[in-house]
């Protein structure tokens, strides 16, 4: 550590990046079993869990992969399933955590796993499942159905009529 940082600092900064809190892939891995089980208890059948597929490029050129938590059938409905584990709620509701970007790269990914496997005339959701996993308590699990849908992730025409008067 250099006397720059030493002065005034008493904690040290790492300068890698920090991918993750540790414990944060465990709690997640929990949270999708927990997820699994609580869909299967609601009549859902588990088709696959953690579906990855390259979609695409971004606009760097990197290589995307895709990946969705739970993909399940509840009737005659494919549900596309986001599971979102969180140890509290202290600054922001779990659900939160699924934005627009995170719905546009499961929509993508949902839209690849359709074309692999033939999906056409299925009637689909995007599902969200959250998890508020207390250290010394009970997980408390909710299902969010149709939490969105393809068509309010459709970017607006821009026309400049909008701002003519």
């Amino acid at each position: 550590m250099n006397s720059s940082n030493s002065r005034n600092n008493s904690t040290l900064v790492s300068k890698e990046p920090r991918i993750g809190f540790p414990g944060n892939s465990a709690l997640g891995a929990r949270g999708e079993a927990l997820a699994a089980a609580y869909l299967e208890s609601q009549g859902y059948r588990i088709v696959v869990t953690n579906f990855k597929v390259p979609v695409g490029r971004n606009r760097a050129g990197a290589a995307v992969t895709g990946e969705i938590d739970i993909i399940a059938l509840e009737g005659r409905t494919l549900c596309f399933v986001e599971v979102k584990t969180r140890r509290s709620e202290d600054f922001v509701p779990v659900i939160a955590a699924v934005d627009k970007q995170k719905m546009r790269q499961i929509t993508r990914t949902a839209r690849v796993y359709r074309r692999l496997f033939a999906v056409t005339d299925m009637a689909i959701r995007y599902d969200v499942v959250t998890i508020l996993a207390p250290r010394h308590a009970e997980p408390a699990i909710t299902l969010t159905k149709a939490f969105w849908n393809e068509a309010s992730l459709k970017k607006r025409a821009w026309t400049s009529d909008k701002w003519m008067n």
